[in-house]
Protein backbone atom coordinates (compact mmCIF):
# COMPACT_ATOMS: atom_id res chain seq x y z
CA UNK A 1 0.00 0.00 0.00
CA UNK A 2 1.18 3.53 -0.71
CA UNK A 3 0.13 6.53 1.37
CA UNK A 4 1.73 9.17 -0.81
CA UNK A 5 4.64 9.86 -0.25
CA UNK A 6 5.11 6.71 1.86
CA UNK A 7 5.05 3.01 1.00
CA UNK A 8 3.49 0.85 3.70
CA UNK A 9 3.36 -2.94 3.86
CA UNK A 10 3.74 -5.92 6.18
CA UNK A 11 6.73 -8.25 6.04
CA UNK A 12 7.86 -11.39 7.86
CA UNK A 13 4.40 -13.00 8.07
CA UNK A 14 2.83 -9.78 9.27
CA UNK A 15 5.23 -9.36 12.18
CA UNK A 16 7.20 -6.44 10.71
CA UNK A 17 5.61 -3.16 9.62
CA UNK A 18 7.54 -1.62 6.73
CA UNK A 19 7.51 2.15 6.15
CA UNK A 20 9.50 3.45 3.18
CA UNK A 21 10.03 7.13 2.44
CA UNK A 22 9.13 7.21 -1.24
CA UNK A 23 9.83 10.64 -2.64
CA UNK A 24 13.49 10.54 -3.69
CA UNK A 25 15.97 11.95 -3.95
CA UNK A 26 15.34 14.37 -1.09
CA UNK A 27 12.55 12.53 0.80
CA UNK A 28 11.67 15.85 2.43
CA UNK A 29 9.85 15.53 5.74
CA UNK A 30 7.12 18.04 4.92
CA UNK A 31 3.49 18.21 6.01
CA UNK A 32 2.53 15.48 3.55
CA UNK A 33 5.26 13.11 4.74
CA UNK A 34 4.48 13.84 8.40
CA UNK A 35 0.80 13.10 7.79
CA UNK A 36 1.59 9.87 5.93
CA UNK A 37 3.92 8.56 8.65
CA UNK A 38 1.45 9.52 11.35
CA UNK A 39 -1.44 7.82 9.53
CA UNK A 40 0.56 4.62 9.03
CA UNK A 41 1.57 4.44 12.68
CA UNK A 42 -1.96 5.18 13.86
CA UNK A 43 -3.38 2.51 11.56
CA UNK A 44 -0.99 -0.31 12.47
CA UNK A 45 0.71 0.22 15.82
CA UNK A 46 -2.14 -1.35 17.79
CA UNK A 47 -1.91 -4.60 15.80
CA UNK A 48 -0.86 -7.09 18.51
CA UNK A 49 0.94 -9.30 15.98
CA UNK A 50 3.52 -6.64 15.05
CA UNK A 51 6.93 -7.10 16.64
CA UNK A 52 8.78 -4.15 15.08
CA UNK A 53 8.76 -1.34 12.53
CA UNK A 54 11.40 -0.81 9.85
CA UNK A 55 11.74 2.65 8.31
CA UNK A 56 13.91 2.91 5.18
CA UNK A 57 13.88 4.90 1.96
CA UNK A 58 13.89 4.93 -1.81
CA UNK A 59 16.73 6.65 -3.59
CA UNK A 60 20.28 7.42 -2.48
CA UNK A 61 19.36 9.52 0.57
CA UNK A 62 17.27 8.91 3.66
CA UNK A 63 16.16 12.53 3.85
CA UNK A 64 17.48 16.04 3.28
CA UNK A 65 15.33 17.17 6.21
CA UNK A 66 12.18 19.18 6.80
CA UNK A 67 10.61 21.71 4.46
CA UNK A 68 12.24 25.08 5.11
CA UNK A 69 9.25 26.83 3.54
CA UNK A 70 7.00 25.29 6.19
CA UNK A 71 9.22 26.75 8.93
CA UNK A 72 8.19 30.30 7.98
CA UNK A 73 5.84 32.07 10.44
CA UNK A 74 2.60 31.46 8.52
CA UNK A 75 3.04 27.66 8.61
CA UNK A 76 5.45 27.09 11.48
CA UNK A 77 2.96 26.50 14.28
CA UNK A 78 1.04 23.71 12.56
CA UNK A 79 4.19 22.12 11.10
CA UNK A 80 6.10 22.03 14.39
CA UNK A 81 3.22 20.65 16.42
CA UNK A 82 2.45 17.88 13.92
CA UNK A 83 6.13 16.96 13.55
CA UNK A 84 6.75 16.89 17.29
CA UNK A 85 3.69 14.66 17.71
CA UNK A 86 5.10 12.27 15.07
CA UNK A 87 8.47 12.14 16.83
CA UNK A 88 6.75 11.33 20.13
CA UNK A 89 4.82 8.51 18.44
CA UNK A 90 8.16 7.01 17.40
CA UNK A 91 9.90 7.60 20.74
CA UNK A 92 6.94 6.04 22.58
CA UNK A 93 6.30 3.29 20.01
CA UNK A 94 5.22 0.04 21.71
CA UNK A 95 7.65 -2.03 19.61
CA UNK A 96 11.25 -1.50 18.44
CA UNK A 97 11.60 0.93 15.53
CA UNK A 98 14.48 -0.02 13.23
CA UNK A 99 15.87 2.53 10.76
CA UNK A 100 18.02 1.85 7.68
CA UNK A 101 20.01 4.82 6.39
CA UNK A 102 22.01 5.56 3.27
CA UNK A 103 23.29 8.93 2.12
CA UNK A 104 22.13 12.16 3.73
CA UNK A 105 20.10 11.95 6.93
CA UNK A 106 19.68 15.58 7.95
CA UNK A 107 17.47 17.85 10.02
CA UNK A 108 13.96 16.50 10.41
CA UNK A 109 15.04 13.32 8.66
CA UNK A 110 17.68 12.69 11.31
CA UNK A 111 15.12 13.42 14.03
CA UNK A 112 12.84 10.72 12.60
CA UNK A 113 15.79 8.30 12.56
CA UNK A 114 17.06 8.98 16.09
CA UNK A 115 13.52 8.71 17.50
CA UNK A 116 13.73 4.99 16.67
CA UNK A 117 15.43 2.18 18.58
CA UNK A 118 18.30 1.13 16.33
CA UNK A 119 19.90 2.72 13.26
CA UNK A 120 21.68 0.67 10.60
CA UNK A 121 23.77 2.88 8.31
CA UNK A 122 26.41 2.84 5.62
CA UNK A 123 29.88 4.05 6.64
CA UNK A 124 29.58 7.11 4.39
CA UNK A 125 26.05 8.10 5.47
CA UNK A 126 25.84 11.70 6.68
CA UNK A 127 24.01 12.66 9.87
CA UNK A 128 23.49 16.29 10.83
CA UNK A 129 21.24 18.91 12.39
CA UNK A 130 21.98 21.99 10.29
CA UNK A 131 19.10 24.06 11.71
CA UNK A 132 21.44 26.45 13.57
CA UNK A 133 23.01 27.45 10.25
CA UNK A 134 19.56 28.70 9.22
CA UNK A 135 19.16 30.64 12.47
CA UNK A 136 16.82 28.16 14.18
CA UNK A 137 17.21 25.03 16.32
CA UNK A 138 15.99 21.43 16.31
CA UNK A 139 13.55 20.76 19.19
CA UNK A 140 13.27 16.93 18.91
CA UNK A 141 17.01 16.46 18.40
CA UNK A 142 17.69 18.75 21.36
CA UNK A 143 15.68 16.30 23.46
CA UNK A 144 16.76 12.97 21.98
CA UNK A 145 20.47 13.35 21.22
CA UNK A 146 21.51 13.90 24.87
CA UNK A 147 19.56 10.74 25.75
CA UNK A 148 21.55 8.67 23.25
CA UNK A 149 25.09 10.03 23.21
CA UNK A 150 27.41 12.04 25.45
CA UNK A 151 26.18 15.57 26.06
CA UNK A 152 29.33 17.20 24.63
CA UNK A 153 28.93 15.27 21.38
CA UNK A 154 25.21 16.05 21.25
CA UNK A 155 25.84 19.76 21.77
CA UNK A 156 28.52 19.77 19.06
CA UNK A 157 26.03 18.36 16.54
CA UNK A 158 23.26 20.73 17.64
CA UNK A 159 25.31 23.92 17.98
CA UNK A 160 27.76 23.61 15.07
CA UNK A 161 25.35 22.30 12.43
CA UNK A 162 28.11 20.09 11.05
CA UNK A 163 27.47 16.63 9.66
CA UNK A 164 29.14 13.45 10.84
CA UNK A 165 29.66 10.22 8.92
CA UNK A 166 27.99 6.92 9.62
CA UNK A 167 31.28 5.66 11.05
CA UNK A 168 31.52 8.65 13.38
CA UNK A 169 27.90 8.20 14.43
CA UNK A 170 28.66 4.55 15.19
CA UNK A 171 31.66 5.53 17.32
CA UNK A 172 29.41 7.88 19.30
CA UNK A 173 26.81 5.14 19.82
CA UNK A 174 24.16 6.87 17.75
CA UNK A 175 24.26 4.21 15.02
CA UNK A 176 23.93 0.57 16.09
CA UNK A 177 25.55 -1.09 13.07
CA UNK A 178 27.71 0.03 10.14
CA UNK A 179 27.06 -1.99 7.01
CA UNK A 180 27.06 -1.60 3.23
CA UNK A 181 23.48 -2.98 3.21
CA UNK A 182 21.44 -1.30 5.97
CA UNK A 183 18.08 -2.75 4.97
CA UNK A 184 19.46 -6.30 4.89
CA UNK A 185 21.17 -5.76 8.25
CA UNK A 186 17.96 -4.47 9.81
CA UNK A 187 16.02 -7.47 8.47
CA UNK A 188 18.70 -9.82 9.77
CA UNK A 189 18.48 -8.20 13.20
CA UNK A 190 14.71 -8.68 13.17
CA UNK A 191 15.02 -12.32 12.11
CA UNK A 192 17.64 -13.24 14.70
CA UNK A 193 16.79 -10.99 17.65
CA UNK A 194 13.06 -10.28 17.52
CA UNK A 195 11.10 -12.70 15.32
CA UNK A 196 10.83 -15.47 17.90
CA UNK A 197 9.75 -13.31 20.83
CA UNK A 198 6.35 -13.04 22.46
CA UNK A 199 4.63 -9.96 20.97
CA UNK A 200 2.86 -9.11 24.23
CA UNK A 201 5.97 -9.55 26.37
CA UNK A 202 8.08 -7.52 23.96
CA UNK A 203 5.65 -4.59 24.17
CA UNK A 204 5.88 -4.62 27.95
CA UNK A 205 9.69 -4.87 27.78
CA UNK A 206 9.88 -1.92 25.37
CA UNK A 207 7.75 0.16 27.72
CA UNK A 208 9.95 -0.82 30.66
CA UNK A 209 13.18 -0.02 28.82
CA UNK A 210 12.04 3.40 27.59
CA UNK A 211 9.59 4.56 30.27
CA UNK A 212 11.75 7.22 31.92
CA UNK A 213 13.26 8.42 28.64
CA UNK A 214 9.84 8.79 27.03
CA UNK A 215 8.63 10.98 29.90
CA UNK A 216 11.77 13.14 29.84
CA UNK A 217 11.56 13.67 26.10
CA UNK A 218 7.82 14.40 26.24
CA UNK A 219 8.24 17.04 28.95
CA UNK A 220 11.27 18.69 27.38
CA UNK A 221 9.78 18.68 23.88
CA UNK A 222 6.69 20.47 25.15
CA UNK A 223 8.90 23.15 26.70
CA UNK A 224 11.03 23.48 23.57
CA UNK A 225 7.98 23.76 21.32
CA UNK A 226 6.96 26.81 23.34
CA UNK A 227 10.52 28.19 23.23
CA UNK A 228 10.65 27.77 19.45
CA UNK A 229 7.27 29.29 18.68
CA UNK A 230 7.13 32.07 21.28
CA UNK A 231 10.79 33.10 21.59
CA UNK A 232 12.81 32.01 18.55
CA UNK A 233 10.22 32.85 15.91
CA UNK A 234 9.83 36.36 17.27
CA UNK A 235 13.47 37.17 16.43
CA UNK A 236 14.66 38.92 13.27
CA UNK A 237 17.51 36.47 12.76
CA UNK A 238 15.32 33.36 12.63
CA UNK A 239 13.21 34.81 9.84
CA UNK A 240 16.33 36.11 8.06
CA UNK A 241 18.08 32.74 8.18
CA UNK A 242 15.10 30.86 6.77
CA UNK A 243 14.44 33.49 4.10
CA UNK A 244 18.10 33.61 3.08
CA UNK A 245 18.17 29.83 2.63
CA UNK A 246 15.06 29.91 0.44
CA UNK A 247 16.48 32.80 -1.58
CA UNK A 248 19.88 31.05 -1.85
CA UNK A 249 21.89 33.94 -0.40
CA UNK A 250 24.07 34.51 2.68
CA UNK A 251 22.15 35.49 5.80
CA UNK A 252 22.65 38.97 7.22
CA UNK A 253 22.45 38.52 10.98
CA UNK A 254 21.28 41.41 13.17
CA UNK A 255 21.73 39.67 16.55
CA UNK A 256 18.09 40.31 17.44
Amino acid sequence: MTIEPLKVWHDRDGKLLRLRLARPKANIVDAQMIAALTAALDAHMNDPAILAVLIDHEGPHFSFGASVQEHLPDQCDAMLKSFNALVMRLVAAPVPVLVAVRGQCLGGGMEVAIAGSRIFATPDAKFGQPEIILGVFAPPASCILPEKIARAAAEDILLSGRSISGEQAFALGLVSEITPEPEAAALSYFDHALAGLSPSSLRIAVKAARLDMVERVRTKLCNLEHLYLEKLMSTKDALEGLTAFIEKRPAQWEAR
